[in-house]
């Protein structure tokens, strides 16, 4: 597939990710037989604060592999240092729009010594997504559908579609506000199709589709399988991509977002599936190797010595996907 331009438009979340370190184990502190009347209050003397949501990721890493993408995405009124963040790190931030009178989606996560984690999300703005359009943006060569608010998704994918634009549908955390009839329209509309392994079971479940019916609607089906590495199906093909290694395992948070960044990349430049998929590995891992889902760094003369540290292979253009 030809792209005609090198500009990628994420439609998706923006957020902002709290995290905070609870010094001991939840379960000396949560008795199971009272449960029923839970009433705990956890000590966290570490907390930090992180830009995040699925747009802001990919866009950021995007900007790292030395591409344009443009974040779409409803922000609230608490905006400005994620703003500010984005200008710094050259996010373009034209298609984030603020809305006064929400907070801009938030999540907040407490970890114990175990690892084990308790969630609460606020999606405040996330939820007005559909506020935006498509339309509103210009000279797109590829998109994303990332996971947002419902509708903001429902009318996105359509208009890429209507559009004519080819697109990623990456349902993400999102998966469960969706039927299966709404993932069959999802699936109809889209270009690509980017899932985990636990998502790839929950579409299969839900739409009643095998990877070859998907493959013969959409030019390629991307099964991510963590230390596993990835799976890419393509009309008759089926691709196993291996993991490039991280020098260590930090923090797993965000390292889907940046293997799609790999993706668009690779689509962006007409690469193969067997080097895409190898450039989203590479990206997926150096992300593990920091805390935070924004705050790796590298340039391109590294990455190319990482890649072919990595799969014994330089880094070089080849056929078109």
């Amino acid at each position: 597939m030809t792209i005609n331009s090198k500009r990628a438009l994420i439609c998706g979340s923006v957020a902002f990710d709290t995290i905070m370190v609870f010094q001991d184990r939840f379960r000396n502190h949560i008795l199971p037989d009272k449960i029923h009347m839970l009433n705990v209050s956890f000590l966290v003397p570490q907390m930090r604060r992180e830009f995040g949501g699925c747009a802001g990721n990919i866009a950021y890493n995007l900007k790292l592999l030395g591409d344009v993408g443009l974040p779409m995405a409803t922000v609230g009124k608490d905006f400005g240092l994620y703003g500010d963040w984005m200008a710094s790190n050259g996010v373009p931030t034209e298609h984030v729009k603020v809305i006064e009178t929400e907070h801009t989606a938030q999540g907040f996560v407490t970890t114990d010594l175990d690892d084990n984690q308790i969630w609460a999300f606020h999606p405040g703005a996330m939820q007005l997504s559909h506020h935006n359009s498509v339309a509103d943006a210009s000279n797109i060569g590829i998109g994303i559908v990332a996971p947002d608010g419902r509708e903001g998704m429902i009318q996105h994918a359509a208009q890429f579609a209507a559009a004519g634009i080819p697109f990623i549908f990456d349902p993400g955390q999102g998966l469960p506000l969706f039927s299966g009839e709404d993932l069959r329209a999802f699936i109809k509309q889209a270009t690509w199709v980017a899932v985990n392994d636990y998502e790839w079971q929950l579409v299969q479940e839900k739409a009643k589709l095998s990877a070859s019916d998907i493959t013969g609607q959409v030019d390629a089906l991307i099964v991510t399988r963590g230390a596993e590495g990835s799976v890419i199906y393509t009309k008759g093909r089926e691709i196993v991509i291996p993991t490039a290694k991280p020098s260590a395992v930090v923090d797993p948070t965000g390292c889907g977002d940046a293997y799609r960044a790999g993706l668009i990349h690779g689509l962006l430049h007409g690469l193969d599936w067997e080097t895409t998929g190898r450039i989203a590995s590479l990206i997926g891992a150096i992300k593990i190797e920091t805390r935070g889902t924004q705050n790796h760094t590298f340039t391109a003369s590294q990455f190319e010595e990482r890649f072919q540290a990595s799969f014994g292979r330089p880094l070089s253009p080849k056929a078109s996907v």
